[in-house]
């Protein structure tokens, strides 16, 4: 059995603390981690953890919806001026966030179409983040569509309906901790998906599973969320972890 987190921020940790997170992903089959940055000032801590953990830790580069600011071009121009020093594997996590911040909404729109771009020239999947803006995210990616536009919808929350449309356009979905939350509705868009269209992530520090909810996650516990997808799907819980890891190299041309 093998098991991929798609999305985790592991790099928030360090020294033992990490050390014992990524022994905790061993024991429980988890082998590949792959992490997004959010900004500049985190893209020094992907490369280390990276490098600590070759074996283990790939690394994203992408401006976060949250992060677009007033100087985002600025920032936009550092990330791109280090996207062809060592491999990346997806380009991300980008979209849009309208939860906490709809002014920066045009800003967030055009960062978004520079970064996909990004993607599209060097044939990378790109890992979005949406927030409280479906509708306007579809309509960018109608806009975008095209034979190179693929990957993954982080931490997707949304109904069944737009996990259709995002399947349709090409994309897998990243299903975390929230699936297991009792009323947060999620469970019921799963077991509706093939798990064909789906891959497994735990968005750590963030978004931990039951019985977890409410404290630090760590990439681990992604075992708890594959459970529940098998759950949901009644299958083993290794089929359900080797489908959604082949899921995984496919996204991400592992």
């Amino acid at each position: 059995m093998q098991l991929t987190d798609t999305h985790t921020h592991i790099y928030y940790n360090e020294g033992i603390i990490l050390d014992e997170q990524i022994r905790r992903c061993k024991e429980h089959q988890i082998t590949r981690l792959f992490l997004p940055n959010v900004d500049s000032a985190s893209i020094e801590k992907v490369f280390q953890t990276v490098k600590a953990y070759p074996q283990h830790c790939f690394p994203m580069l992408g401006l976060h919806p949250c992060s677009v600011k007033e100087n985002f071009m600025e920032e936009l121009n550092h990330i791109h001026s280090l996207l062809d020093d060592q491999a990346i594997y997806a380009i991300g996590e980008i979209g849009l966030d309208l939860h906490w911040d709809k002014s920066t909404l045009t800003q967030q729109q055009e960062a978004f179409r520079i970064q996909v771009a990004w993607a599209k020239e060097r044939n990378l999947p790109i890992v979005i983040h949406c927030r409280d803006a479906f509708e306007e995210l579809f309509v960018l990616l109608e806009e975008l569509k095209d034979e190179k536009l693929f990957g993954i919808f982080h931490c997707f929350t949304g109904t069944l309906e737009q996990a259709k449309h995002a399947i349709a356009l090409g994309f897998f979905l990243g299903i975390g901790g929230v699936v297991t939350f009792k009323n947060a509705g999620l469970d019921k868009v799963v077991e509706q998906i093939d798990v064909a269209h789906i891959v497994l992530e735990t968005d750590a520090p963030y978004l931990a599973p039951v019985p977890y909810r409410g404290k630090p996650n760590e990439s681990s516990y992604l075992l708890l969320i594959a459970q529940k997808v098998a759950d949901l799907h009644k299958k083993p819980l290794e089929e359900i972890a080797n489908i959604t890891t082949q899921n995984a190299k496919i996204v991400f041309g592992i």
